[in-house]
């Protein structure tokens, strides 16, 4: 019996006798059209940490969206059963594993793909998985700089696949509320949003150089970052603070918050500056491998002078705003205020001591109750992504590839000045810094061949 899909195909160039190219889809992306019915099988690309998320979430996903994990690849063989066991446990199928994710593209069954890797590996693995006619849901930040993004952004667009960026706040009602309230005017003029990110973070120490584990593929995990020797204190998840692999805390949970803030004042474009201190307080350099910052101070403004605050303390704190907030914002505008704690949020009117509109009651994920808000991590921003897939359309993604470029350039110039020790001044139309060769150098990297992101996608 011939499938839904081929007989949609059919119909279309047989009949109508209309050339694919002439549709504006490639014969891979064309070929990768999912009906409202069909299953979609996807593959979780990095399955430690936030890998087991991604596995619970696609799960979840199985009957509500007809999504099935077909494998898991990690290059970490030793993660394969226990992961497998539980993709089993949660679905009812064992999906398949692989190491090189490669092959998985190769796969002409698997529709999508969902990235939990370490940042250094965001770009490529897309731009891969684009070129094979993969839709990606790829976890922020969505790249690892600026130069990654805007390839990103056009890998999507050559290969008409959907490209979702794991900035699930886009999902959550009760913060799609808060925005609704200040693009309308509710606190007047937005003129300012401030972004915090304290996460207590103590040292991780330090280990000898030793040979990687023979579960390991070390030369692929290093991918396109530079080869050094293995060291267990820079690998999972210690190389978010490392400059090879990582972009620190200000490039790791706060990608959430900067993308909130961006959301917040409207700024669909990049700042004019950039300055951004700190260093490394409360830890003995000698006795931990950490490079990058736990206490970080940046302020980002545009062309017309609206400015964008972001606050990393990595060590003892105390909480801001009348809502404790240590993860989460605060809005500055013309006739108030703004604060959001995750996803409960208050909204102030100039000087008042009470607020004039706050966010509706959360209750746990599943409930059936009307009122129910979602926490952040729920379900909603992943099924976003395939109900996007099934309508094959951008604009139907909560947080599109460009979305998490935008947001993404954020951190990345807080730390290209930081780096530099002085203030940077973009062009957001050519996504370089105004004549400055040191500055450009860390908007990109030397890439390790093979794996080199490319210049044309």
């Amino acid at each position: 019996m011939t499938k839904r899909r081929d007989f949609i195909r059919q119909s279309v160039v047989g009949s109508a006798g209309i050339a694919i190219g002439g549709m504006g889809f490639t014969a891979k992306s064309y070929g990768s059209i999912i009906g409202s019915n069909d299953r979609i099988n996807i593959c979780v690309i990095g399955i430690h940490g936030q890998g087991e998320t991604h596995i619970n979430k696609w799960a979840s996903l199985k009957d509500a969206r007809n999504v099935r994990i077909k494998t898991l690849c990690d290059v970490d063989e030793q993660f394969f059963a226990e992961r497998s066991a539980l993709a089993e446990k949660l679905t009812g199928f064992k999906p398949g594993t692989e190491w090189d994710m490669r092959r998985v593209f190769d796969d002409k069954e698997i529709h999508a793909v969902s990235f939990a890797v370490p940042n250094h590996w965001h770009a490529l693995g897309t731009i891969w998985a684009a070129q094979a006619g993969k839709n990606v849901y790829v976890e922020k930040p969505a790249c690892f700089n600026v130069f990654e993004g805007r390839q990103m952004v056009a890998a999507a667009r050559k290969y008409n696949v959907r490209i979702q960026t794991g900035c699930q706040n886009r999902s959550i009602p009760n913060v799609m509320a808060a925005m609704k309230l200040l693009h309308e005017g509710g606190i007047g003029e937005v003129y300012m949003a401030r972004g915090l990110c304290f996460k207590p973070r103590d040292s991780f120490g330090i280990a000898p150089d030793t040979q990687a584990p023979a579960s390991l593929h070390y030369d692929v995990w290093r991918g396109p970052a530079p080869m050094r020797p293995y060291n267990e204190k820079r690998v999972h998840y210690n190389w978010h603070w490392h400059w090879d692999t990582g972009n620190g805390d200000t490039g790791n949970q706060g990608p959430h918050q900067f993308d909130i803030a961006r959301w917040g004042l409207n700024k669909n474009e990049h700042p004019v500056t950039a300055y951004s201190s700190g260093g490394i307080y409360g830890i003995d350099p000698k006795g931990c491998s950490q490079e990058t910052p736990n206490t970080q101070a940046s302020v980002f403004k545009y062309a017309d002078g609206k400015i964008l605050e972001f606050e990393t303390r990595g060590r003892f704190t105390n909480a801001e705003s009348k809502l404790d907030i240590k993860i989460g914002n605060m809005f500055y505008g013309t006739d108030g205020y703004m604060e959001i704690n995750a996803s409960s949020w208050k909204a102030y009117k100039q000087r008042e001591k009470e607020p004039f509109a706050v966010s509706a009651p959360e209750m746990a994920e599943g409930s059936t109750d009307p009122t129910y808000r979602t926490a952040p991590g729920g379900s909603e921003h992943f099924a976003n992504f395939i109900d996007a897939i099934r309508s094959g359309k951008d604009s139907d993604l909560h947080c599109d590839i460009l979305d998490g470029h935008m947001s993404a350039a954020l951190p990345h110039l807080a730390n290209v000045s930081y780096r530099l020790g002085r203030e940077i001044r973009f062009n957001g139309s050519t996504e370089k810094c105004v004549n400055d060769a040191e500055g450009d150098a860390l908007l990109t990297r030397v890439y390790r061949k093979p794996f080199v992101v490319p210049e044309k996608v």
